[in-house]
């Protein structure tokens, strides 16, 4: 039992991860119908900044966080005017391959001005281990990774069903053609939105960076890939289901991973999504939407 609780904390600090990069996907997708393949990489990207401030400024953990959520955020701002603005009336395919190129474009770019190999991200806590009851043990990065995600997770979830933004966000997804009529901005809803996931992602890649602290170029790849297998498991275009689906995804790998070989974490994770597709293709929380003709 000792064995198991242990590995269930260690889950919970993987899937806080896997929930904050989950709720970028889940955003977009609410707002614009659009898979933004990127996400994972600017998710690299964020952790790559707060490495860059945590080097050169030498600040403490919560500033560091704070600025690489800001420059973060700042970055999916600009990506959705420069790339994905001009496609809004297009074919969604024309999305989808758009989005796919930047974060081509952003690997190549990190890897170009930093270089191809890890870099090693600094302790930016002290490493404190503290004793529960029933043998368990807790280290001080976990006590961080689980209150600053469950805190932010908190926080957008009343942002997005009980301030006016957050009700405004709420009616682009429902119906995006008719709010304008209303005088909802929409060019400045979808604009925080992005803002707001990816200020999400960047604070999850320096969360990332103090549990698993190497991190490289390719990082946001498979870890993209997993957030967004989160948010699909969740319901994706659902906030609530994105953190649900975060959780049950690093509960899946860490205890395929305590009885299985690692190696093995991987495929039962994409199983799980494509089981999941099967049965149920709207997710956990997910909705059926009807579609006009």
């Amino acid at each position: 039992m000792e064995f198991w609780l242990q590995q269930t904390l260690n889950a919970l600090q993987l899937g806080s991860i896997y929930a904050l990069i989950a709720l970028g996907y889940t955003m977009v997708y609410g707002i614009l119908r659009l898979i933004n393949f990127a996400h994972g990489d600017i998710f690299m990207v964020g952790a790559f900044i707060g490495l860059a401030v945590a080097l050169n400024l030498g600040l403490p953990m919560v500033l560091t966080m704070l600025l690489s959520m800001a420059a973060t955020a700042l970055l999916g701002v600009l990506i959705e005017r420069l790339a994905y603005k001009p496609l809004r009336n297009a074919p969604r395919v024309s999305a989808v391959i758009t989005a796919l190129g930047v974060g081509i474009f952003l690997e190549h770019f990190v890897l170009g001005t930093v270089g191809a190999e890890p870099r090693a991200f600094p302790a930016l806590l002290g490493a404190h281990r503290f004793d529960l009851p029933g043998g368990l043990t807790v280290s001080s990065v976990q006590l961080l990774i689980l209150g600053v995600s469950v805190g932010l997770m908190l926080a957008l979830d009343w942002f997005i069903r009980g301030t006016l933004t957050g009700m405004a966000m709420r009616a682009i997804s429902w119906d995006r053609s008719v709010v304008p009529l209303m005088g909802i901005p929409v060019d400045r809803i979808i604009s925080l939105t992005f803002a707001i996931g990816s200020g999400l992602a960047a604070a999850g890649g320096v969360l990332f960076g103090q549990a698993y602290p190497i991190i490289d170029p390719y990082m946001g790849i498979l870890i993209g890939w997993k957030a967004f297998i989160a948010a699909v498991v969740g319901g994706i275009g659902n906030v609530r289901g994105a953190m649900l689906g975060g959780y049950i995804l690093g509960l899946t790998e860490i205890y395929v991973a305590a009885v299985l070989p690692s190696t093995y974490r991987d495929f039962v994770a994409f199983t799980l999504l494509l089981l999941l597709l099967v049965f149920r293709p709207t997710g956990i929380l997910g909705r059926i939407q009807a579609q006009k003709v």
